[in-house]
C-alpha cells in the first residue's frame, strides 16, 4: 500500500497532554505540583491563566510576553482564544530557538469543558497535526464529591469517560466505603483506564504520561480471555458490558453514565484498510454523536508496521504509521467508548465493510 495514499507517515512529533476534570477536583492542585517536578523538565504546559496555579514566585525569567520558563524547566503559557493557533505558535518559536526545545506539552482545560472540541483541535488541524501527536487525556476526580458530580453533571461523566488516566485526589478527605464506591463506578464506566491516587496532590509524572495508542492491557486480556476461541474473530459476542440499567441498580449511579459504554473489539489476522476505513469512517459520520472516543492499532495487510487510528465523534482522524510496535502482540485491538450506541451497530458496521 502507497503510505502516501492515506497521508500516514512516521510520527516525529511532540506529544500533548489534555489534563482536564470537574471543578473542584484538584487538577489545578495537581498541575500546580506537576510544573515544580523535575521530570517535567522540557515540558511545556498551556494553561488559562499563571494565577490560577500561583507561578509568580517560581518564575526564572520571561521568555516572551505569552511564556514564562519556570525554575523545574518547565515553559509555561497561556492559552489563547484559538487552541490550535496557540500550539502553532509555539512550535514555530521552539523551531526558531526563540524559547526552550521542550519536548511535549500539557493542556489544562476549564472544570466545565467537554474535552471532545479539545482533541478535536489536536485531530483537525493541518498545522497542529504536522507538529503534535496526542498521548492521552488525563482526568481528576475528587473522591470527597466525584460521586455526586457523577450524577449530577454530564460533563463530569464524559471527561471520566473518555480518559486514558484517572487521577483519584483527596482521598485523605473521603470515607473509605464512599472512595471504595466511586472506584467501582469508575471501573464500569471506563475499564480501560489505569486509576492512579494522588497523594496529597502529588503524583510521578512518569505515571501520567506516554500513553499511546495501545489500549489497556487489562481491559484486553479480560475480554481475550472471554473470547470463544474462534481463530481470526473479531471480539463479536465477548465485548465487555461496561455500564447499563442493571449496573445502575448495582452502583446506585444516576442515569448520566447508564448509556456509556466501552467495546473492544481485536483481530488476530492483517486487515484490508480500505475495509477498515470503511468501518470506523462510516461510523464517525453516521453515529459521531455517539462515539465519544475510538482509539486502536492495528496490523494491516501489505503493511510492515502498525497504525495508529483515532476518532473523537464525528471527526476520523489521518492514520499514523508508527514506528514499532509496542509490544509483541500483532492482533488488531480497536476501542470504542461511546454514548447510547450498541455493540451491535459497531458489529453490523464492520460487516458491511467487508462487502462494500
Amino acid at each position: 500500500m502507497d503510505m502516501s495514499a492515506t497521508g500516514r507517515e512516521p510520527p516525529q512529533r511532540i506529544p500533548v497532554s489534555l489534563l482536564t476534570g470537574f471543578l473542584g477536583s484538584g487538577k489545578t492542585t495537581l498541575l500546580g505540583r506537576l510544573v515544580r517536578h523535575p521530570g517535567m523538565a522540557d515540558t511545556a504546559v498551556v494553561i488559562n491563566e499563571f494565577g490560577e496555579i500561583g507561578l509568580d514566585h517560581h518564575l526564572v525569567e520571561a521568555v516572551d510576553g505569552e511564556a514564562v520558563l519556570l525554575a523545574s524547566g518547565c515553559l509555561c503559557c497561556t492559552m489563547r482564544d484559538d487552541l490550535a493557533a496557540t500550539l502553532c505558535e509555539l512550535h514555530d518559536k521552539r523551531e526558531r530557538g526563540e524559547i526552550p526545545a521542550f519536548r511535549r506539552v500539557v493542556i489544562e482545560t476549564t472544570g466545565l469543558a467537554d474535552p471532545a472540541p479539545v482533541i478535536h483541535s489536536l485531530l483537525r488541524h493541518a498545522g497542529v497535526r504536522q507538529a503534535y501527536v496526542l498521548d492521552g487525556v488525563i482526568t481528576t476526580v475528587d473522591a470527597v464529591h466525584g460521586g455526586t458530580q457523577l450524577d449530577r453533571q454530564p460533563e463530569c461523566v464524559k471527561q471520566a469517560a473518555v480518559a486514558d488516566r484517572l487521577v483519584l485526589t483527596k482521598t485523605d478527605l473521603a470515607d473509605p466505603r464512599q472512595t471504595a464506591a466511586l472506584l467501582r463506578r469508575l471501573a464500569h464506566l471506563n475499564p480501560q483506564a489505569e486509576v492512579i491516587v494522588a497523594e496529597q496532590g502529588q503524583v510521578d509524572p512518569a505515571r501520567l504520561f506516554d500513553v499511546g495508542v495501545l489500549p489497556s492491557r487489562k481491559g484486553l486480556e479480560e475480554q481475550r480471555d472471554e473470547q470463544d476461541g474462534s481463530e481470526g474473530s473479531y471480539l463479536g459476542d465477548s465485548v465487555r458490558h461496561v455500564c447499563g440499567p442493571d449496573c445502575e441498580k448495582a452502583l446506585g449511579a444516576a442515569h448520566h453514565d447508564a448509556d456509556i459504554r466501552t467495546y473492544a473489539f481485536r483481530f488476530e489476522q492483517p486487515l484490508e484498510w480500505e475495509q477498515v476505513s470503511a468501518w470506523l469512517g462510516g461510523l464517525a459520520y453516521f453515529h459521531g454523536d455517539a462515539l465519544l472516543r475510538m482509539k486502536g492499532i492495528l496490523n494491516l495487510r501489505n503493511e510492515t508496521a502498525p497504525v495508529a487510528v483515532h476518532a473523537v465523534q464525528h471527526l476520523f482522524h489521518e492514520p499514523v504509521t508508527l514506528s514499532d510496535w509496542p509490544d509483541d502482540d500483532r492482533a488488531s485491538r480497536v476501542v470504542f467508548i461511546t454514548r447510547g450506541l450498541d455493540r451491535e451497530v459497531i458489529a453490523e458496521a464492520f460487516a458491511a465493510s467487508a462487502m462494500a
